[in-house]
């Protein structure tokens, strides 16, 4: 079963720094622009050790580039170690009022043929070397992967009644992010008994889940197989339940080399209704009704897959069915879009043909196929809020800085 271990956290000072001025997004979420925008906000910005750019004047490549500004902010006191090991209880508070809260700690990567940690997705094809060459070069994990625990409990068990925040920040969509540390080894000891009872989908991270397990095989071939702080991975840890996960769906724009034939591509797979003229007043009543939906720039129609499709598909997931439509669409690309204001948007444009809006998948459903060792289409699930980058790092050689 997965253990989930105390680690000694480099954390910002906030006495020197402003937390606001140096968190991020996840590095796979920052766009150029948005990275611009976070680098120019603080010299000492996450995102400029996550997403480092090289230094063609003094000829530094980005990896060093980052590990540079690491050991740099850890000498001049601008990120101190703590003392002790310690788990990082975190909490995300939407503007609404919606609260997921979770643990931070070090994920023991599985032995070969333990099946504890589990993938709940496909992913598309990403080459890793950036993420490993990142690693090697730092030597540190930068970011969380993100865990959701099939245990019953763990909610409950991260008790912070009583418990003052050590760090507290916004993001720019208003979230609140907040992370304690826990030094207690009695509720240390609870919660990764917790954790310890169920495996863990994981939710973000698929990439840097793999990177670590390379990083480990090398670390362990240079090392004689000797074990170390590489075979662990910092890790946030939730339950997979409602009332900690939101999950979003990620829509789908179309663009291609000619007009779309409605009737006859989407005619095959569902039975297609006009709702109305593609106003965003009724493409909204579609989304908040629930509805699969499919938006072109005159019309909005409802989507309601027959007998046939699901039986193709081999499943219930509208991600599933959309790739039996992309499948009749040959020379066509289709875009992913988080909002479907943004995927509407796109088709009032003129930059897509039609987009498809997608229903969001259910917890349940993501458990389901987690334990039943399937994977759903890439770009299934969006979780929401999304953890920031740089409230607490993970150094994997304590030794002297800069060392």
């Amino acid at each position: 079963m997965p253990t989930l271990e105390a680690f000694a956290g480099l954390r910002y000072d906030a006495t020197r720094v402003r937390l606001d001025d140096v968190i991020a997004p996840p590095y796979d979420v920052i766009t150029s622009n948005e990275r611009q925008r976070l680098a120019s906000r603080h010299r000492a910005n996450a995102v400029l050790v996550e997403l480092p750019e090289a230094d063609l004047m003094g000829r530094r490549d980005r990896y060093a580039v980052a590990a540079d500004l690491l050991a740099g902010w850890r000498a001049t006191g601008v990120l101190a170690l703590d003392p002790r090991p310690s788990l990082y209880p975190y909490r995300m508070t939407s503007p609404d009022g919606r609260r997921s809260t979770g643990v931070i700690g070090a994920l023991r990567l599985p032995e070969a043929g333990q099946d504890d940690v589990l993938p709940h997705e496909q992913t598309l094809a990403k080459p890793r070397s950036d993420r490993l060459d990142l690693l090697r070069a730092t030597a540190t994990n930068l970011s969380p992967i993100w865990g959701l625990s099939l245990a019953r409990g763990l909610s409950a068990a991260i008790d912070l009644d009583g418990r003052t925040p050590t760090a507290d920040a916004h993001d720019d969509q208003g979230v609140r992010h907040q992370l304690w540390v826990l030094e207690d080894p009695d509720l240390v000891a609870t919660i990764g008994g917790v954790i310890e009872q169920a495996p863990i989908v994981i939710a973000d991270g698929h990439h840097r889940y793999q990177t670590a397990i390379a990083y480990q095989q090398e670390r362990r071939a240079s090392s004689s197989g000797a074990p170390g702080l590489y075979d662990l991975v910092m890790a946030l840890v939730m339950e997979l339940s409602e009332e900690e996960v939101h999950v979003e769906a990620i829509h789908r724009t179309l663009s291609g080399p000619a007009p779309l034939d409605v009737p006859g591509t989407f005619g095959r797979w569902f039975d297609v209704i006009r709702a109305g003229p593609a106003t965003p007043r009724t493409v909204g009543a579609l989304v908040d009704a629930g509805s699969m939906a499919l938006v072109t720039p005159d019309e909005a129609y409802l989507l309601q897959a027959n007998p046939d499709a699901f039986d193709a598909a081999g499943s219930d997931l509208d991600a599933s069915l959309v790739e039996l439509v992309l499948g009749d669409l040959e020379g066509y690309e289709a875009t992913h879009r988080h909002t479907w204001q943004e995927a509407a948007a796109a088709v009032a444009g003129g930059t897509a043909q039609a987009a498809l809006l997608l229903r969001p998948v259910r917890v349940t459903q993501i458990a389901e196929w987690a334990t039943t060792g399937r994977r759903m289409p890439p770009k299934t699930t969006y979780f929401s809020p999304k953890p920031r980058t740089g409230l607490v790092f993970r150094p994997l050689d304590l030794g002297p800085v800069g060392s």
